[in-house]
């Protein structure tokens, strides 16, 4: 009977961004701050646009799915990374890192098929204003975010095939730990900066939605 390898990988060990205690304490401060940013940030746009009946329409629908996906999509690592800092441990279980990367890949290929669809939406907006509630009706808008939603599903297990059948290249490890928390930390939290700040129906209407919650809190106290 022949020799085999029997051993299994159970768990895995994350790199971290250092050892020290001190800037872990630091880095722990940092991207807490920053997700509770992303995820208050983006759920003021979601509530925003709810709560306004004229932001009812297919570019503030896509605006807030983007930002309900920008907190799924921080949310997949970031309570982890903050777990393990924590803790002082950087294992995860092999089960865990597949869910991980399961969700991590499909919020971000939702996400760009998302940014996608906004951005059909605004050249019929803009190349074809006449007929742009006839195009962008309710029933089409939303097979265009099922549609969306349907493909990073597909993708996923493309991509696990693609990673499986090719070899990783060498390439520095702290490098692109760098170079992850630019597109799964920073881009989220800016978004909601982004589309609030620059835009001032969701100004209006965040105004709005306090005013409407103090004197709802007002009547409340009385």
């Amino acid at each position: 009977m022949a020799i085999r390898n029997l051993t299994g990988v159970s768990q895995f060990l994350l790199l971290g961004f250092s050892e020290e205690l001190k800037l872990q304490l630091f880095i722990f401060g940092l991207f807490f701050s920053m997700y509770l940013i992303t995820v208050f940030g983006n759920l003021l746009i979601i509530l925003a646009i709810s709560s306004e009946a004229h932001l009812h329409t297919p570019m503030y629908f896509f605006l807030s799915n983007l930002s309900f996906v920008d907190i799924c999509f921080t949310s997949t690592t970031i309570p982890k990374m903050l777990w393990n800092i924590q803790t002082q441990s950087k294992v995860i279980t092999y089960e865990g890192c597949i869910t991980q990367m399961y969700f991590f890949m499909l919020f971000v290929g939702l996400d760009d098929f998302l940014l996608t669809v906004m951005a059909y939406d605004r050249f019929v907006a803009i190349c074809h204003p006449l007929h742009y509630t006839v195009i962008m009706n309710p029933h089409c808008c939303g097979i265009l975010v099922l549609v969306s939603w349907i493909i990073i599903v597909s993708l996923f297990y493309c991509t696990c095939l693609g990673v499986y059948l090719s070899s990783a290249a060498p390439h520095s490890s702290h490098s692109s730990a760098t170079a992850s928390v630019m597109y799964t930390v920073v881009t989220p939290m800016l978004n909601p900066f982004i589309y609030s700040l620059r835009n001032k129906d969701i100004k209006r209407a965040l105004i709005a939605f306090f005013q409407i919650s103090a004197i709802k809190n007002v009547i409340h106290l009385s």
